[in-house]
């Protein structure tokens, strides 16, 4: 069975990709779909296995951007202390989050993988990416494996055409909550900026900036760094929000509904046994007793509310 968790972003799906990875079977796939080249991540036609190592092997430039600033991101969980890369360099995407949740030597997992992906004989991206699933399953003793991304509602419908016998639990959480967190979280703030040309917190456009250059040395005046130090409109982010729960309504209609799995953030959290047991049989998960309370010890509360101490006038925009 393919199995994916979508969601939003900043929606609770890196805590449930955590509590999914408690069960003893699963390999929990952080991270994989939204870094990879939108235009190639799904291409039908046939590709070597040499390109598609290529393809998942690539920086992800607004990462680089943000790690070469100092800005820490939670999700990016690389040892950078012991491990062959440093935080301004270019690191291959897979490693930015997926391997080191896999192994505790992500270096010599992303060798193997490499060699893994190189080896294997033209096909379509999709066909290689499940090939390359199922093998970090078996290669770290797994019997099945998830995948979730952030941002994946957004493109749910590529991901429904790629992997049409797939089954999906959909995580969603409080609209205006999620679009906050989105803007405390400068992997978001950066992109969702540019994407909506948001103007920076001193009234400053993106045009009033020049050039921007996500590999340009990291300065106080340089623009990708201004960007990431200013607080640009909620209503941005609620854009955004909104436009990826459109995007992810239209696709989900066309699902056959035994095929999703609805799971609100909040219900996850005030009932998280049940909510993992839940998703357990529906993802037809091989038997882990105490599963379920082992992911459910990962819970520490919902997190702090923000949309009551936004000023009015940036409450109701956002709303």
């Amino acid at each position: 069975m393919q199995r994916f968790v979508v969601g939003s972003g900043r929606c609770g799906s890196t805590l449930l990709s955590r509590m999914l990875a408690c069960h003893g079977e699963v390999a929990s796939l952080f991270e994989y779909f939204n870094g990879i080249d939108m235009a190639r991540r799904f291409a039908p036609e046939p590709v070597s296995g040499e390109a598609l190592a290529e393809l998942v092997a690539a920086e992800q430039p607004f990462v680089t951007a943000v790690l070469r600033r100092g800005y820490p991101v939670s999700e990016i969980v690389y040892p950078f202390e012991t491990g062959r890369h440093r935080p301004e360099d270019p690191l291959p995407w897979i490693l930015v989050s997926m391997l080191p949740r896999l192994d505790d030597d992500p270096d010599a997992l992303f060798d193997r993988a490499m060699d893994f992906l190189r080896a294997r004989p033209a096909a379509p991206a999709p066909e290689h990416h499940l090939a390359f699933f199922d093998w970090l399953a078996a290669e770290t003793g797994r019997r099945v494996w998830i995948e979730r991304s952030g941002s994946s509602v957004d493109y749910l419908a590529g991901l429904h055409e790629a992997f049409p016998d797939a089954r999906f639990v959909h995580i969603h959480r409080d609209g205006p909550e999620t679009a906050l967190s989105m803007r405390e979280h400068h992997a978001y703030r950066l992109p969702i900026s540019i994407l909506y040309g948001a103007p920076l917190d001193s009234g400053e456009t993106l045009a009033d900036l020049g050039p921007l250059d996500l590999h340009a040395e990291p300065s106080a005046s340089d623009p990708i760094s201004r960007i990431l130090a200013s607080r640009p409109p909620a209503a941005t982010f609620g854009r955004y929000w909104n436009d990826q729960i459109l995007h992810g309504h239209e696709a989900l209609a066309k699902i056959a509904p035994e095929r999703v799995h609805t799971l609100r953030f909040e219900e996850l959290i005030a009932r998280p046994a049940e909510a993992l047991r839940a998703i357990a049989e529906f993802f037809a998960l091989p038997p882990d007793p105490g599963f379920a309370e082992r992911g459910a010890a990962l819970v520490r509360g919902l997190p702090p509310t923000r949309v009551p101490s936004l000023p009015e006038a940036e409450r109701a925009a956002l709303v």
